[in-house]
Parts: structure tokens; sequence; C-alpha cells
């Protein structure tokens, strides 16, 4: 069966949530939840075993995640958080890179487990490395932003078509504010873990919801 795909946005802290289902079974994954669709009845949660949080299946580097005839691989992404991963769809089309890498631009790695040279290592090994038509669906764009390609990010990404040296200071010298709903995305996990919301959920739907 063919495969859709449905993007959701989250104003409050400009999260892109990914909804991506069969059509022949009706199976479906969510990438990227908002903190207040985790709590549904027959959803399933799996997270990064290196997030330090709880989840009904906990994902490594180089499982797959299969929905009905579709499937979706995992990609170890740390740097924003330990945590981080990239989910790769079985075509390699798709990327859903979560927090690493943004549209011409990338996680913060100024506070919990963030290291710049482990995202800049990251991005260059796991995701630029994908087929430079591989479209980017990151988990936020504060410009409205919806799809990128790695091509275009190999290009045009001002922060990581620099040097590591380069990439480092960039990353020192932010100076960012917290982000929205920073406080609750800790409560979710074991004290000083955040997850980046590097969820997924396995659910069964009608084929009508598309």
């Amino acid at each position: 069966g063919g495969g859709a795909t449905r993007s959701l946005f989250e104003a409050e802290s400009s999260t892109y949530s990914y909804l991506l289902a069969d059509a022949g079974s009706g199976e479906a994954v969510l990438i990227d939840p908002v903190l207040e669709t985790q709590r549904v009845f027959g959803l399933k949660s799996a997270i990064s075993v290196h997030s330090g949080a709880s989840a009904d299946i906990m994902l490594s580097e180089g499982d797959t995640i299969k929905f009905g005839q579709q499937s979706l691989t995992v990609r170890e992404t740390p740097g924003h958080t330990d945590g981080c991963v990239t989910f790769v769809t079985g075509d390699q089309t798709m990327a859903f890179t979560g927090d690493a890498l943004l549209i011409r631009g990338c996680g913060r790695t100024d506070f919990q487990q963030g290291c710049s040279k482990k995202l800049y290592e990251s991005v260059h090994q796991q995701i630029f490395t994908l087929p430079g038509h591989c479209l980017i669906y990151p988990a936020h764009d504060y410009k409205g932003q919806t799809v990128s390609s790695v091509d275009e990010e190999k290009k045009f990404n001002p922060r990581l078509t620099k040097s590591l040296q380069e990439f480092v200071k960039i990353m020192d010298n932010l100076n960012l504010p917290k982000p929205a709903k920073i406080g609750t995305a800790h409560l979710a996990c074991q004290p000083g873990v955040w997850t980046s919301r590097s969820l997924i959920y396995r659910i069964r739907l009608y084929r009508t919801f598309f």
C-alpha cells in the first residue's frame, strides 16, 4: 500500500508533528508530538535508549519501525541532547530530523546534554550522507518554513556549512532565551534530561483521516 504524510503545527512551542500512515493497513506513526498528545489510549511510545526517559519501545541506531508496508529507520543524531534521533523513510526520500537539523539552522547546544562538536558530527555523518533530494522535516521552525532538502542544507545552512571550529564558536555565542515548554518537557523525563520530543507513537487510524 501507499503512504500518506500530514504535518501538524503547535504554535506555542513552534513544534511540527508528523503523522505518517500506511493506506493499506491503516497503521501510522506520529513523530515529534507535543507533550499534550502523549497520553492517548491505544498509542505506544518509542524513544531513544539514550534519552533517559521511559517508553514502551526503546530505540537505537539502525532500528526499523514498521507500520503496514512502510518503515522508518533510526539514525542517532545526538548533540542537542543525547537522545536526539532522526527518522528516515525506507526509500530515503524523507528524514524527520527532530531538533538536530532545522531549516537553515540547528538545535541549540547550550543546555542539558548539549555538545556542539557532537551535533556537527551527527549532522554531517548521519544526515548529510543521505541522498541530496531527501526532504528534511524538522521538529521546529520559527519562520514558517516547512521543508528543506539535504542538498539545500549542505549548500545554504549558515551554521553547518562552516568548519567545526567556526560552528562551535557560533553555537557558543547564540545567547538564546529558554524555549517554550522547557519546564514541562523536563517533567516528562528523569531529572535533568530532556527528550526533545523525539517520541513516536504507533497507532491505528481510519483511512478517512486523510
